[in-house]
């Protein structure tokens, strides 16, 4: 079991990921992993010496192609599990983005990204990810 938790600020130091919440003309960004068969929200892992917000930018146009955006924090979040990080609390940043414009083709570990309305049924991390939509909505960055 996977507990998640949101927090308005954490101290820096303890932001390990930053996952984008993403919109392209008003449709939800989803991206597909070669990998896997299920849809994830675009995101990674902080680089040692690079700031979250860094890393947040760096992920979108790493995971979607994204050329052209504005990108805003949310929220700090956190998710504890037995299987991860020792069973230690681990943090996150939460932004919001909105594409203008993509390149042509994706050149990382993604596969395609998938625009829609609605939300996946297969999410890559189903404990986890639809908490974070719910969190962002709830804060009135969903409409």
């Amino acid at each position: 079991m996977k507990i998640v938790k949101f927090y308005d600020e954490a101290e820096d130091s303890l932001l390990k990921f930053a996952v984008i919440i993403t919109k392209h003309g008003g449709k939800n960004v989803f991206c597909k992993h070669r990998e896997r068969e299920t849809l994830e929200i675009p995101g990674g892992h902080r680089e040692p010496g690079e700031r979250i917000d860094e890393t947040a930018s760096r992920e979108l146009r790493e995971e979607t192609g994204a050329l052209e955006f504005t990108i805003r924090r949310i929220c700090v979040y956190s998710v504890t599990a037995a299987d991860n990080f020792d069973g230690q609390e681990s943090f996150g940043m939460l932004y919001f983005a909105e594409v203008k414009s993509f390149e042509t083709e994706l050149h990382s570990e993604i596969e395609k990204i998938i625009l829609t309305d609605g939300l996946p049924e297969q999410w890559t991390y189903p404990e986890i990810q639809p908490e974070l939509m719910k969190e962002a909505e709830r804060r009135g960055w969903l409409k």
